[in-house]
């Protein structure tokens, strides 16, 4: 398991000289089974270019509430 995480390596399981099974990192299999699609690997780059990726769901939820409030206070300066 440790190689498999740290090593991203594949291992293959065998019984009685047969392949039966393949052990992957998560990663691995996502990224086989479900690879993500253009756009969203282009938006990983771009939000690590950023350094938006380290961002916390927190820090994430703040930025929201942020823009929310300003989208609102533009609203109502437009209604007066």
């Amino acid at each position: 398991m440790k190689r498999v995480k740290t090593k991203n390596e594949q291992l293959i399981i065998g019984r009685r000289g047969q392949p039966q099974a393949v052990v992957m990192s998560i990663e691995d299999y996502v990224d086989t089974v479900a690879p993500a699609p253009d756009w969203l690997k282009n938006s990983w780059r771009i939000s690590q270019k950023n350094g938006t990726d380290k961002l916390t769901m927190r820090d994430i939820d703040r930025e929201i509430a942020e823009a929310r409030k300003a989208a609102s206070r533009r609203k109502s300066k437009k209604a007066s």
